[in-house]
């Protein structure tokens, strides 16, 4: 069974035949195989032939030859049609050997409309953004949204219950098929786990360490809502008689951040309009992979609830700070091209200290873009002289 991502299809339609290469990214297993898939069905039913369908999975042993960039490319070109347009789906690129001037090559040919996977932003860089430079566009995925979730297993009528499961039995589409089996669960994100770590992570740094990459994981993950520099991680380790120094800190994290198992929020000086450069947030790119490493010792639900609204604003194309205002803090300052907007995330504010602490910092921000506040209270929407305060699941699936 596939779960349909409409927004993600309309984003491949909007590009088709458009003269640019579509990378679609993501974490494993969050459904970008699956939204080629879906996209050469639609295709298939608007009457394009499957003779003009090139798809290829490079993680299928079958397809071996094909990871010759050489090979790859002549089959290709012997494949393609003359006289109209040929699709073109390369499922995890990364496995093709120096495949960046082989896709610099297709790229010529404009009978060609090529997609591309793959599971880690590593591949974005170096080669293939200067090959390919102003050449391609990205499709950002994430695993399902809570409005995903709810749609594909069923029954709005309880959404705190709905909510519980979306973190805990994970987002990734498949384990909505396990039908809150928790030990199949737990097997599957260990799958997941385990395959990023292995293959996206220490295939790229060679020399990692295992263990302390889980252990810096760990950390980044129970810090979820928190502050965190590379020197404290470091510190941390080294007082636990794990000997890392800074530099190598900073060499996990960032394949981390490129193999998608964590996403990182900067600090923005509301005030300066400039970003700062030290004491980043992070956050876990699904809360069941973050249960299985944690277990639910570390489940804070405002700061869970903040990883779910900041992976939500993700998809819905904001880009997504942590504002600094002096010594106060917004949660997300987030951006688009056409306004800005404060978000305040808590688990309650029906306490009037807390509903103050949180107002406190949108008070301070003197221009008119929107404030809001999400929380889990159960509550009609209230208006704070501009400062909206509305339900977290409501906006999740409403907006």
């Amino acid at each position: 069974m596939m779960i349909e991502r409409k927004e993600y299809l309309n984003m491949l339609h909007r590009w088709r035949d458009k003269d640019v290469i579509k990378v679609i990214t993501g974490i494993r297993r969050c459904g970008k195989s699956t939204l080629m898939e879906l996209f050469q069905q639609e295709l298939l039913s608007e009457g394009i032939s499957e003779s003009r369908i090139i798809a290829i999975n490079f993680e299928d042993y079958g397809n071996m030859e094909w990871r010759d960039p050489v090979k790859l490319h002549a089959y290709i070109i012997s494949r393609a049609s003359m006289n109209e347009k040929t699709y073109v789906f390369l499922d995890e690129i990364q496995n093709v050997e120096n495949f960046s001037p082989m896709i610099d090559s297709l790229y010529l040919r404009k009978n060609l409309d090529i997609y591309m996977t793959g599971s880690n932003a590593y591949m974005l860089s170096g080669e293939l953004a200067t090959y390919l430079s102003g050449r391609y566009v990205t499709v950002d995925m994430l695993p399902l949204s809570f409005a995903e979730y709810v749609q594909w297993t069923g029954d709005r009528n309880d959404l705190s219950k709905k909510y519980r499961d979306y973190l805990e039995y994970s987002s990734f589409p498949y384990a909505t098929q396990l039908n809150g089996d928790r030990k199949a669960i737990q097997e599957y994100l260990s799958g997941i786990y385990h395959t990023v770590v292995m293959k996206d992570v220490i295939g790229r740094l060679k020399s990692a360490d295992p263990m302390m990459l889980e252990s810096i994981l760990r950390f980044v993950y129970s810090s979820t809502g928190s502050p965190v520099s590379t020197k404290k991680i470091a510190d941390t380790m080294n007082s636990e008689g794990r000997k890392i120094d800074v530099r190598t800190v900073e060499k996990y994290l960032s394949a981390f951040l490129d193999s998608y198992i964590v996403y990182q929020a900067k600090r923005f000086d509301i005030r300066g309009k400039q970003h700062l450069k030290t004491l980043e947030k992070y956050y876990a790119v699904d809360i069941g992979l973050r249960f299985f490493l944690l277990g639910r010792a570390h489940a804070d639900t405002g700061h869970l609830l903040e990883n779910v609204i900041y992976l939500e604003l993700l998809r819905r194309g904001w880009e997504v700070s942590v504002g600094k205002l002096e010594a106060l803090e917004v949660d997300f300052v987030a951006v688009n091209q056409e306004t800005t907007q404060y978000i305040q995330v808590a688990a309650t504010v029906r306490d009037e200290a807390t509903l103050q602490r949180e107002i406190r910092p949108l008070q301070r921000i003197k221009d008119n873009y929107p404030k809001i506040i999400l929380t889990l209270d159960d509550d009609p929407d209230a208006d704070y002289a501009g400062i909206r305060r509305r339900n977290a699941l409501d906006w999740l699936i409403q907006d």
